[in-house]
């Protein structure tokens, strides 16, 4: 019965179900759209119109089966995403522990929820010329990420805001540990602070998804901290973009 709750709220996240369309992904086209496309959206390819994640089925899938996965190995802490949009993934991790019945986890829903902040490529030059701080499609009003946690009777204490850009909110979050961290922040520095911040508070044996492998500034934050901090963990692909890996436990 919990698969059959889970398969659903990812088919409704995703909204394979009704099947809305696209948005243009234009800045300058803001409120244009395109037709639905099952395989952009099995593969997290298009910024849905009414969709509560672009992350796709496949990604919503991997987020379902690690808290999953977390919870059945006793993996201690919470759950965060940092970069949430319109909430679908932390919409899921709730889903999750609502159909385990777990009411001691919490749900950390982390995001400026006003988009992305323009490059700062003297402190981060990976991050010269990025012009996703353009899109306002993806400037989604924290009001607005409540209102879809409560669309699925989801919205409760389980469930913490974290408003601010990561550098601000994340080194000083009173929270952890944790047993899984998505990061969703597409620039270098985005996904530098949230590695940086959460990474060490992960526990043992918990799990790291990275959304944007396929978008440089990313992959290359995530290569520079994981040598820096001599980390070998296998990165297993989820699909064109995604990947995640588990932290070592004592025993491996």
């Amino acid at each position: 019965m919990n698969r059959l709750y889970t398969d659903l709220l990812i088919k409704i996240i995703a909204n394979t179900i009704y099947g809305s369309g696209s948005q243009v992904i234009d800045a300058s086209k803001m409120g244009e759209s395109t037709p639905f496309n099952p395989e952009d959206r099995l593969l997290g390819r298009d910024w849905p119109t009414v969709a509560h994640s672009m992350a796709g089925v496949r990604r919503l899938t991997n987020v379902r089966d690690l808290v999953q996965r977390a919870i059945d190995e006793n993996v201690p802490g919470d759950f965060i995403e940092t970069g949430v949009w319109r909430g679908g993934c932390c919409i899921l991790m709730r889903g999750v522990l609502a159909a385990n019945g777990i009411k001691d986890r919490k749900v950390y829903v982390a995001d400026s929820f006003d988009g992305l902040p323009p490059p700062d490529p003297e402190n981060f030059p990976a991050d010269q010329g990025h012009r996703l701080h353009e899109y306002r499609q993806l400037a989604i009003d924290q009001a607005q990420v409540e209102s879809n946690f409560a669309a699925y009777d989801l919205l409760d204490d389980q469930v913490v805001f974290v408003k601010g850009l990561f550098g601000d909110t994340l080194p000083g979050l009173k929270a952890g540990p944790f047993a899984l961290i998505r990061l969703d922040g597409d620039m270098y520095e985005s996904t530098m602070d949230s590695l940086e911040a959460l990474y060490p508070r992960l526990s043992p044996g918990g799990f790291v998804i990275i959304d944007d492998l396929a978008f440089p500034p990313c992959r290359w934050a995530v290569e520079d901290y994981r040598a820096r901090n001599h980390i070998t963990s296998e990165i297993h692909e989820i699909d064109w973009t995604g990947g995640w890996w588990q932290k070592p436990t004592a025993d491996n």
